[in-house]
């Protein structure tokens, strides 16, 4: 009887630690969350005052952007738009912003309201992308890859949703290759 109830005890302990393990696990990344969230408003920042220097620090060297028509920008190439303001953001506004997380690697889905220029002329839309930012060794983080798609507004130009273009009509094309 005895040997049943510290049984019962171990089993007892055991499922109090595990759960205590799984409470702090959650926490853990509830908070690794919340530090890609404050990346996302550090890249957010440096975007809008076209800060090279934090975007150096923030891109990792192997860096690849891509815009909607597909062109590719390096570390480098994004970081010599900015620089020599073929690439200026004046306003970023950010929405539902989701960050999942898969070992060492956070991949964020945002919208953007986004407006500014670029080579191309104005740049000014709505816009849905992927950042994916690589924990190093080191703690620190380094974003690895950028996409970003337009969303098309809707007939409707009174609309605000948005929403698909009949395939007869033709939407004007802004890239936005804003990293």
């Amino acid at each position: 009887m005895m040997a049943v109830v510290l049984l019962a005890c171990f089993v007892a302990l055991m499922s109090a630690q595990q759960c205590q393990a799984a409470a702090k696990a959650h926490e853990k990344k509830h908070d690794t969350k919340k530090q890609v969230e404050a990346l996302e408003e550090q890249w957010r920042m440096a975007q809008l005052a076209g800060d090279v220097v934090t975007m150096d620090k923030m891109l990792a060297d192997d860096f690849i952007g891509l815009s909607r028509s597909g062109q590719v920008n390096t570390k480098g190439q994004q970081l010599e738009r900015v620089r020599t303001r073929k690439l200026v953001v004046s306003k970023v506004e950010l929405s539902d912003m989701k960050v999942k997380l898969v070992g060492s690697i956070a991949i964020v889905t945002c919208q953007a309201a986004v407006e500014g220029t670029s080579e191309s002329g104005s740049v000014k839309g709505l816009y849905r992308y992927t950042r994916i930012y690589q924990r190093l060794a080191s703690g620190d983080w380094k974003i690895t890859s950028f996409e970003a798609t337009r969303i098309r507004p809707t007939k409707d130009s009174g609309s605000k949703t948005p929403g698909p273009i009949p395939a007869n009509q033709s939407a004007p094309v802004e890239e936005p290759r804003f990293g």
